[in-house]
């Protein structure tokens, strides 16, 4: 199935409502125009800041929502798994109950994820946490756990958000060579992270996105390098413009020199 055209965009978007006061809502637009295309066994970087919708792109890719405008086509039967941190896991539940739950969810059956579930637990290193409620975890743990679900689970997608760069030192280093493993076997993933390394290493295409548009699509490191310098840029003129307000006036200047 490797290269086969598995998911494609095109002008799709996504608005949501939000409470302005009493009895009043606006709409605003999370998504808009987006267009890119995945194929089986790539790796798509997602980059942008904060607020630039990365999060919404996955959640749409997933089926969690639909978009208001524009076209979604994902192939019949492919399935898609978002990792993200305090998704999906109940809090009352203990990890133990949130796997076989999550994996029911995920489409798998009761007994295929009951013969994963072991490994679940090996591999996420939480030893007797994984039979403890999920709100007595640390948002590491809840890392761990979710990751060791999502390489388990082994979905046709696998998206990830913003979860490598969580947990203590060894977490990291387990989940990047793990992600490495599944992208030497061809799996198809899509990766939102704010660690350029690690879109650069990871990625063989990158979507920026800002403002919830699509700006520019392509080689990762391409992309990554327009982006930093956009960044720049951005920051160059920022400082130019507060230095100008914090310097007085050539009349004020002569008056205080007076």
């Amino acid at each position: 199935m490797s290269g086969q055209l598995i998911l494609t965009t095109y002008n799709a978007g996504l608005s949501y409502r939000q409470r302005i006061g009493l009895l009043r809502h606006e709409s605003f637009w999370g998504l808009r125009d987006v267009n890119f295309q995945l194929r089986a066994g790539e790796t798509l970087g997602v980059i942008g800041g904060n607020g630039a919708g990365k999060s919404t792109l996955l959640r749409m890719i997933a089926g969690i929502v639909d978009p208001d405008c524009g076209h979604l086509w994902r192939k019949p039967g492919i399935t898609a798994n978002l990792l993200a941190l305090n998704v999906g896991f109940k809090a009352e539940l203990s990890g133990r109950e949130n796997v076989l739950l999550s994996g029911l969810l995920l489409g798998l059956s009761h007994r295929q994820i009951s013969e994963k579930i072991d490994e679940v637990h090996a591999y996420s290193e939480l030893k007797s946490f994984f039979e403890r409620p999920v709100a007595t975890y640390s948002t590491g743990m809840r890392a761990r756990l979710g990751f060791a679900l999502a390489i388990h689970a082994d979905p046709d997608i696998l998206l990830i958000d913003e979860v490598l760069g969580v947990g203590d030192e060894s977490f990291k280093i387990k989940s990047h060579e793990a992600m490495k493993a599944k992208i030497s076997s061809n799996k198809t993933v899509v990766l939102v992270s704010h660690s350029m390394e690690a879109i650069r290493s990871l990625c063989d295409r990158v979507l920026w996105l800002h403002e919830g548009r699509s700006i520019m699509s392509g080689e990762a490191n391409h992309v990554v390098d327009s982006y930093l310098e956009a960044i720049r840029v951005a920051v160059r003129d920022e400082r130019k413009k507060q230095r100008q307000q914090l310097t007085p006036p050539d009349d004020a200047s002569q008056l205080l020199q007076s």
